[in-house]
């Protein structure tokens, strides 16, 4: 008699714990098995920096063929912005660089220090696309293309002045010795500052291609 009963109080246990497997088999299945859709809690600053970082490059290299087409037509050489902008780092003698009647004064090529002079000025581009892409989607990311270029007409005067004009413009002579980069003689003041806002221009016309759009994930029709 105690065999039996002892039989049923397990088959009771047994059928309780069936009943408590399959209540939290249910739970678990009404409960999401993936984390949900992550999105900022505010503006991300850490993508719109990155993606501004690889736009500025295209942006430089847009500013850079308005000069060589601008120099170009005005009869001087195609590179003369990147001959004057070499002058910081090389002086007075980057300005006859690519002149065929001009003996250099390096041990590699004219060519290639110019080649290397397109690189720096695109990584500078890339370094200011950081700043251009982010203080133009932090403000005008939702606005007209209009509000945009305005935007990137101020960023690009802004850094024109304060670039040529509050550190280049002492910080040059005290390095090297002179004054080449803001100097009218070697590169007019409009030309300089309409380079700026070319790349300013660029930045804001591509401004959405970089704006941040958040994944999600796909779901069961």
């Amino acid at each position: 008699m105690s065999d039996n009963n002892d039989l049923n109080q397990k088959q009771r246990e047994l059928q309780a714990l069936k009943a408590k497997v399959a209540a939290l088999e249910h739970e678990l299945a009404d409960e999401p098995m993936i984390p949900p859709d992550w999105t900022p809690a505010k503006f991300y600053s850490g993508y719109y920096v990155t993606v501004g970082f690889i736009l500025g490059g295209f942006a430089a290299m847009v500013s850079l063929l308005f000069n060589v087409i601008g120099s170009t037509v005005a009869g001087k050489h195609s590179l003369e912005i990147i001959r004057v902008y070499l002058t910081f780092p090389l002086g007075e003698r980057a300005l006859p660089l690519g002149n065929q009647n001009a003996d250099s004064a390096f041990v590699i090529s004219d060519g290639t220090i110019l080649a290397l002079g397109c690189c720096l000025y695109i990584g500078t581009g890339m370094v200011l696309g950081s700043l251009f892409h982010t203080v133009i989607c932090r403000f005008a990311e939702h606005k007209s293309l209009a509000v945009r270029l305005i935007l990137g007409s101020v960023l690009g005067a802004v850094v024109w002045f304060v670039n040529y004009y509050l550190i280049l413009s002492w910080l040059q002579p005290a390095l090297f010795g002179g004054n080449w980069i803001a100097n009218n003689e070697y590169l007019p003041w409009w030309v300089a500052l309409a380079t700026h806002l070319v790349f300013g221009w660029s930045m804001a016309v591509m401004a959405p291609f970089g704006a941040y759009v958040p994944y999600r994930r796909p779901t069961a029709a």
